[in-house]
């Protein structure tokens, strides 16, 4: 009798022990989710402030800040359902990315870009573009890359990783990243383009770099099924994309500009 109840003060003992270590967790976790919350919504905050303050005053400028339009949509679905710390965080990144291409915009206008943002993920690795290169693709179209705006180049990227390959930083005639950040996958024709565009270009990854894919998976990858990674939407970066039209603040054009078929068959300089 005495064995049994020594057994039984022992398992609720333990039994306790437990429910107070699951609680302490619990709140550690719950706490942790409202502090990356917290600074997403200040990122957030900000960017719509600015989207909804500035306009472009060229095709360039007016581009980016339909791009970071769209990033505002991206980031306020995607922090309204955050249910995880790493949600929440992807919800940042997305804020910080529209506040970088904000910052673009307002450098075309000879504007303060204010102060200095966080880098995105992979943003240093993945470099960027020094000289202006335009190769031909075998439809006849081409594709030009620009460490400067111009009319040519309405179409920038602050740098970074999509679909877990870098995307050099700069301005580009159109948006060759798209179909990859929407689908969370590159063409394998993709590496071929990569290479005619890149190959040598001081500042930028190698094709090798490109091609073997890990630099993580900031890109489309990591929001199409609900699961860890961010179960924002199942078309974008981070999260819904506004039906990857970019419509957002700005009205059509948004990320994807004039992105067009994006065929990477074969190309010359």
């Amino acid at each position: 009798m005495n064995l049994i109840l020594i057994l039984a003060i022992v398992g609720a003992a333990v039994y306790l022990i437990k429910s107070r270590q699951n609680g302490a967790t619990n709140q550690r976790e719950q706490l942790q989710l409202e502090d990356a919350i917290a600074d997403a919504r200040r990122w957030t905050e900000r960017l719509g402030s600015q989207v909804l303050t500035i306009s472009g005053t060229d095709a360039a400028s007016t581009q980016a800040m339909a791009d970071a339009s769209e990033r505002y949509n991206a980031a306020s679905g995607a922090l309204g359902q955050a249910t995880t710390p790493k949600q929440a965080m992807l919800a940042r990144e997305s804020a910080l990315e529209g506040l970088h291409y904000v910052n673009a915009a307002r450098e075309i206008m000879g504007m303060p870009a204010g102060p200095e943002l966080p880098e995105l993920e992979g943003q240093r690795r993945a470099g960027r573009v020094t000289e202006e290169r335009t190769i031909r693709q075998e439809d006849g179209t081409t594709v030009t890359a620009s460490p400067y705006a111009s009319e040519r180049t309405p179409n920038y990227y602050p740098g970074g990783v999509v679909a877990g390959r870098p995307v050099p930083a700069g301005w580009y005639s159109t948006a060759w990243w798209a179909p990859a950040m929407m689908t969370g996958m590159w063409a394998a024709s993709s590496m071929m383009f990569y290479s005619a565009m890149f190959a040598g270009m001081a500042g930028t990854p190698s094709p090798e770099a490109f091609a073997a894919g890990d630099f993580g998976d900031a890109g489309a990858g990591d929001f199409g099924d609900m699961g860890d990674a961010g179960d924002i939407g199942d078309a974008g970066e981070m999260g819904d994309m506004g039906d990857a039209g970019g419509e957002g603040l700005f009205g059509d054009g948004g990320l994807f500009g004039d992105g067009g078929g994006f065929d990477f068959g074969g190309f010359d300089f």
